[in-house]
């Protein structure tokens, strides 16, 4: 049975008093009954019944006779309270208006003062994955990504929606940091997708330069921005800054993780602090390329115990990485020639840093330089033993 409790108290919320709907649950219950029956069955004082009836009689709830004993029936709930349903529309109606009119009026001020409402969407740990896999497959011109160890590994998780946008010839880059080089992540990410390394702090997905999902690494959670051209070309500018002067690693896919971080600390130590080095070493010492040994040494980096072959694979990955170039050994003449396809001595200082290694190694070295401002520059190394 229903409980008349909880019908007596959404009563209430209707408008009606505590002992209107008290009286009136007693009535539906009982259907007609004398006055005082109904106080009896309802608790309601025999001094407020009457009163009680009069004003549900008003609200046209009730039909009370004109005999003695006074006799009241309820009338039925769909004739009742029709009215009353009517009203409670016409007033959430009325609400809706008045709400849709102050967004308007909200919106129309911002727009008086210069400023925009933009929406975005929240997303929970278990749905950002699934949510990222779909806005990759989606995607129309390109992808680019900013991600760190914990991004890159649910990036990894992407490979057929990645694959499936190669397809189409979508531009994909990413930047991720240099810890996850030759990680095993990096190695699901498919053939096609450029990876260069770079410090990065945030895991941000920009898709078709005009959406933008950001991933919280502390918890998972996620946020979609759509459309929203500012700050999607924010990003776009961050991304492209930081790309520009990231170290490319294609050069690196096939080494083991160990080698691989090791040039790319290479390249870092002589790109952050190579050429000061190199000016303060040329004014107080006879030997800059041997100090340019002890730079890399001073910063944990040790060739002296390589082969040569190990050293030319190394700086032949460096070249490729810095100056699109190579390093080749011809082991009949000991001739080591270094190609760069960027002129303007981008070449010197990997020429600076394989000469001090083959003079560490007892070798005996002559340099030459060539310059050609259409093709590079090149550098040839004649060795000898001492």
């Amino acid at each position: 049975m229903v409980n008349e409790q909880v019908l007596t108290v959404s009563l209430e919320e209707f408008g009606l008093s505590k002992y209107e709907a008290q009286a009136y649950v007693a009535l539906i219950a009982k259907g007609t009954i004398s006055a005082s029956e109904l106080a009896y069955y309802s608790e309601i004082p025999r001094t407020k019944i009457y009163p009680t009836l009069l004003k549900l009689e008003n609200k046209k709830l009730v039909i009370i006779s004109k005999s003695k004993p006074i006799m009241c029936t309820a009338i039925a709930p769909e004739d009742a309270f029709d009215g009353i349903i009517h009203e409670q529309i016409n007033k959430v109606n009325a609400m809706n208006t008045l709400i849709s009119n102050l967004k308007k009026a909200s919106e129309e001020s911002r727009k008086s003062r210069g400023s925009e409402e933009k929406r975005y969407f929240h997303l929970s740990a278990n749905n950002v994955l699934t949510q990222l896999q779909t806005m990759i497959e989606g995607s129309k011109t390109s992808i680019k990504i900013m991600t760190d160890q914990w991004g890159f590994g649910l990036l990894s998780e992407c490979k057929e929606q990645l694959l499936s946008v190669l397809r189409r010839n979508l531009d994909v880059k990413i930047l991720v940091s240099p810890n996850q080089i030759c990680s095993e992540s990096y190695r699901v990410i498919p053939d096609g997708v450029e990876i260069r390394a770079s410090e990065i702090t945030q895991n941000s997905f920009i898709f078709d330069e005009t959406e933008l999902l950001m991933i919280n690494n502390d918890n998972g959670k996620g946020a979609i921005f759509s459309s929203t051209d500012i700050l999607a070309g924010n990003q776009e500018k961050i991304f492209s800054n930081i790309w520009k002067n990231a170290i490319k690693t294609k050069a690196l896919a096939d080494m083991t993780k160990t080698e691989a971080q090791e040039i790319y600390k290479i390249i870092k130590t002589v790109n952050d602090s190579g050429l000061m080095y190199m000016l303060n070493s040329s004014m107080i010492s006879k030997k800059p390329e041997a100090d340019m040994f002890k730079l890399l040494e001073k910063n944990g980096i040790s060739l002296k115990t390589k082969s040569l072959d190990d050293i030319i694979e190394i700086m032949d990955a460096v070249m490729q990485i810095t100056c699109s170039g190579h390093v080749n050994f011809e082991a009949n003449t000991k001739n080591i020639t270094i190609e760069s396809k960027l002129n303007s001595g981008h070449s010197l200082p990997w020429v600076s840093v394989l000469d001090g290694c083959l003079q560490k190694q007892g070798y005996k070295t002559r340099t030459v330089y060539q310059n050609n401002s259409n093709k590079g520059e090149k550098v040839h190394i004649k060795i000898s033993k001492n």
